[in-house]
């Protein structure tokens, strides 16, 4: 599943022992390697990476007492793509002396929360040989004391690997991929004024910098496999409904138009999907050059208006590319952002990497208060909307697992690992979407955007990366819920705007301070006009993985108590958002 070059990273486990040898070291080797398989073990049965393989562990071969061992371990790890280590020890162990010291890979230690051996004086010297170093690792303790041959991981430490270790694979994921940045800047979106810099700094990524003329290259001269475009015109045939065409009737394309356009959509589908990942298929047809791909583990698509004025646009395009099924069946989303907007493409990026979800690229619109909904429609929001709601929307990137179709094991509305879609969630979600011919005064080339309404109910976490001149990247993060209305309630509402795009009511989580002091707040204080959501309050693991690429978070609703950042933010002052922003200013971005 993973099409992208370069092997997937593996987790390294580092068990690290008292090098003192006549009784000491032997008598702790296999509590030691015990611990490690337990480690492995772990994550390895409930971890995935987003393309869909299960995770691999690498437990060094032998236990770690000093620097010969650590050096081999090194080796071993190199050998085997290992992209983030946790070491792991019951005991005191010889500090600067094991630990890790790649600049670039994540680093926690787990130190066992034990009587018999100070495992925990050995984290805190540990850490204090990191963080003198310059080297930033996550401390890892559990709360309560455990027996020496206990072969359980207690449920607070289950938690901090996981959220580790989930975003530490991001990390070392994206390393050495690249950004397609097909067009450039749309309609002036800063978002779009595409930052080589930032990518290379924070993320180890390159930018493919691509004009849509090579697109629509692709197109007119056939560089594409025409068999699958007749599968996926077949497909669309088959379970595209078509929308309400609002256009005025003399502006209205007649049948056999609106097939060239679908045609058009669909093979814009397939040919940047191809710019993205490669195609060995365009080398049997005689594209060698074509075939490679530029190894794109995220893209975006300028559209607007340099294309969009006289061909038909992107909405298609992206909604299916950004969706976790196609014509070929269930497959990983690929991540492409609306109007290039690269900053949001990114932070799509991360909420797929740490999910392995499809993503709903948003326009974050409008804020209604509930005496404006009152006013306009007589109804009084209530629940979780009861302070007020967002209207998230957009023409393209929604994918169209956003409609809430597929169903958890309770029965509710979620998003799916795309590793869990079945054909039946594929069809409740195609069911629920209509495909409304593009409004001309937006769109002069035609197409076809999604229309859909997200069920309610649904945990998101809204985010989005800002880029500020001083300052650097920012993350901003607003855990919350969609909301589902009344019919004709939605219905007056969304028709105030363009209702051919898809819909998600919104209503963050407050905490009554702050920028979440009230849902007008919220929406006041975001940075750009765009937005990420994400299925799930994943706002914890945003935080973890944000640290790890040194972004600081400049507004969130979450618990600061339950925060886990590398233990030398605590050395940054007594506020929480300052050490953040303090610590990732100091050690500056992770590849720089």
């Amino acid at each position: 599943m993973n099409k992208l070059i370069g092997a997937l990273p593996t987790i390294g486990i580092r068990p690290t022992i008292d090098g003192r040898r006549r009784g000491v070291r032997e008598s702790l080797e296999e509590q030691t390697m015990t611990m490690a398989r337990m480690t492995a073990d772990f994550l390895s049965e409930h971890l995935r990476h987003p393309s869909g393989e299960r995770v691999s562990c690498v437990i060094a071969d032998s236990t770690i007492g000093g620097m010969a061992e650590s050096a081999a371990c090194e080796e071993q790890f190199k050998a085997h793509n290992v992209g983030l280590t946790i070491t792991v020890t019951p005991c005191w162990c010889y500090g600067s002396e094991t630990i890790d010291m790649d600049p670039f890979r994540p680093k926690a230690i787990w130190g066992f929360n034990g009587t018999e051996r100070p495992g925990a004086v050995y984290l805190a010297a540990a850490l204090a040989g990191h963080n003198q170093k310059g080297l930033p690792a996550f401390s890892i303790y559990g709360q309560d004391v455990q027996d020496a041959d206990c072969k359980i991981i207690p449920q607070d430490v289950q938690d901090k690997l996981l959220r580790f270790a989930r975003a530490g694979l991001v990390v070392a994921t994206l390393r050495g991929k690249s950004y397609l940045s097909l067009g450039g800047v749309s309609m002036g979106i800063a978002g779009s004024i595409v930052d080589h810099t930032f990518f290379e700094e924070f993320f180890g990524m390159k930018v493919q910098a691509v004009d849509m003329t090579e697109l629509r290259r692709r197109m007119d001269k056939g560089i594409y496999d025409p068999q699958e475009l007749d599968l996926a015109m077949e497909w669309a045939g088959q379970h595209f409904n078509e929308g309400p065409d609002l256009n005025p009737q003399e502006r209205q394309c007649s049948p056999q138009q609106k097939k060239g356009v679908l045609r058009e959509s669909l093979l814009m589908a397939i040919c940047i999907r191809d710019m993205m990942q490669g195609n060995t298929k365009l080398a049997e047809l005689g594209f060698g050059e074509e075939a490679q791909g530029y190894n794109a583990i995220v893209g975006g698509f300028q559209g607007q208006r340099h294309w969009t004025d006289q061909y038909p646009n992107g909405d298609t395009a992206e909604t299916l590319l950004n969706s976790s099924f196609d014509w070929n069946g269930t497959r990983a989303p690929l991540i492409m952002g609306t109007e290039n907007d690269s900053l949001n493409a990114m932070t799509m990026l991360l909420g797929y990497g740490l999910t392995g979800t499809a993503q709903i690229f948003c326009d974050v619109r409008t804020y209604w208060s509930p005496d404006a909904v009152k006013r306009v429609t007589g109804h009084q929001l209530a629940g979780a909307a009861e302070h007020g709601i967002i209207h998230m929307i957009n023409s393209g990137s929604a994918a169209l697992d956003g409609t809430g179709q597929q169903k958890d094991a309770k029965g509710m509305p979620t998003i799916k690992p795309h590793w869990e879609v079945t054909p039946e969630d594929i069809k409740a979600c195609l069911g629920a979407t209509q495909w409304c011919p593009a409004i001309d005064e937006y769109f002069r080339g035609s197409g076809f955007s999604t229309r859909y309404l997200t069920k309610g109910g649904m945990p998101f976490t809204m985010s989005r990366i800002n880029l500020i001149k001083g300052i650097g990247p920012v993350l901003q993060i607003a855990e919350g819920w969609s909301v589902e209305l009344p019919n004709e309630v939605h219905n007056t509402l969304d028709d105030r705007t363009n209702s051919t795009w898809p819909t998600t009511w919104f209503a963050p989580r407050l905490t009554g301070k702050g920028p979440f002091r009230d849902v007008y707040s919220v929406m006041a204080n975001w940075g750009a006009n765009h937005g990420v959501l994400t299925i799930g309050h994943v706002g914890h693991e945003l935080v973890t993985l944000a640290a790890m690429l040194r972004i600081p978070v400049c507004m969130h609703n979450l618990d600061e108590a339950a925060l886990l950042r590398p233990s030398a933010w605590g050395a940054h002052g007594m506020d929480v958002e300052g050490q953040d922003y303090r610590a990732c200013q100091n050690y500056g971005p992770l590849y720089r």
